[in-house]
């Protein structure tokens, strides 16, 4: 099954193209689902609290919520656009496997084709990233998660989330997939840079070392970079900007952050750490393959806090005063890649 068929209106600049022409959508998405954790302790991470018995009571039935929850909103996320759930979705904040086989038991889900890419990762906590991806139209050839080696000032190593990476095939199209979660910014921003910066220079040499095998290859880089688009990790590192060469990557969240926009907020102050950037490849407007059209961050009404002293926040499971019965603290971002229909 190829991605739906959509018939889209361009705009270029101010002008309207002149006929409307056939196009292919593929959605790609990304979502800190906020702890989706089952309610089974393990005994080698620090789950506890999201255990029936733990802080949080985290029963069965609160976590089957979540599940429903979250399997409604990547159900819904593009659609308004492609007509169907997003055929690439990059996840972090899952605990294990066997939760993702849960989410995707969801009435939502169930019915979806999705196939899961995961690894366990170091992290104290037990939270991975994962790939969901809908097996009739991406073809996955190699899979690996990649360690992103950060130690402290006494020179102890400190254990994060790997970076998770998928190359494959989208109609005969090589295509790599990276799903990040790079180091919190506990102890403040500046104390953890340089966290990040590692898990920055990591990044990069993954893409520099798939370009090296396959000039070819059209990378989208998403994640919870805990750095917004104008930081030095995400700019410079990465090499990121608002437009883009062959090897180097389109930010269409800069625009977004620019204007005032965020996916999760603090303290009254909204960032932007949820991203998803596309190699030069997909920014050319060579319609014969897939191309970037446009990104959203996905924040329908039923994902907004709407009232008290958090209100416009996300929803989230848990706040400061307790359980909520929400989705996460952060929204979902997505973008639309397009391509001419074949005639034939």
């Amino acid at each position: 099954m190829n991605p739906i068929h959509y018939t889209l209106l361009f705009f270029f600049g101010n002008l309207v193209a002149q006929d409307q022409a056939a196009y292919e959508v593929l959605t790609v998405a990304f979502y800190n689902t906020e702890n989706l954790f089952d309610t089974e302790n393990d005994n080698f991470t620090f789950d506890d609290d999201r255990t029936p018995e733990g802080k949080d009571v985290w029963t069965k039935t609160k976590y089957q919520l979540k599940l429903n929850n979250i399997g409604r909103v990547l159900s819904e996320i593009g659609t308004e656009l492609s007509g169907s759930s997003p055929e690439i979705i990059g996840l972090c904040e899952i605990e294990n496997y066997g939760v993702l086989e849960d989410l995707l038991n969801t009435e939502e889900l169930q019915n979806r084709n999705y196939k899961v890419i995961h690894f366990d990762s170091p992290d104290r906590r037990g939270i991975d990233n994962a790939l969901l991806y809908n097996k009739d139209v991406f073809t996955p050839k190699t899979s690996k998660a990649i360690a992103v080696f950060i130690q402290n000032n006494e020179g102890k190593r400190i254990y994060t989330r790997d970076i998770l990476v998928t190359t494959g095939s989208i109609e005969a199209e090589n295509f790599a997939f990276l799903v990040n979660h790079w180091p919190s910014r506990s102890g403040g921003e500046k104390a953890s840079r340089n966290y990040r910066k590692s898990a920055a220079l990591t990044n990069r040499r993954i893409c520099d070392s798939l370009w090296a095998i396959d000039p070819s290859f059209k990378i989208a880089n998403m994640g919870d970079f805990n750095d917004d688009p104008k930081n030095e990790n995400v700019k410079d590192l990465l090499k990121t900007s608002e437009k883009a060469n062959q090897f180097q990557f389109y930010n269409p969240m800069l625009k977004m952050y620019k204007r005032g926009l965020g996916s999760l907020a603090y303290r009254d102050n909204w960032n932007l750490f949820d991203q998803i950037l596309v190699s030069g490849a997909m920014t050319t407007k060579n319609y014969e393959q897939f191309q970037y059209y446009r990104a959203g961050i996905f924040k329908k009404d039923y994902l907004i806090t709407s009232s008290g002293q958090y209100k416009d926040y996300p929803f989230r499971s848990y706040g400061y005063n307790g359980y909520l019965g929400g989705f996460s603290d952060h929204f979902p971002v997505y973008l639309h890649l397009i391509k001419k229909k074949n005639p034939h």
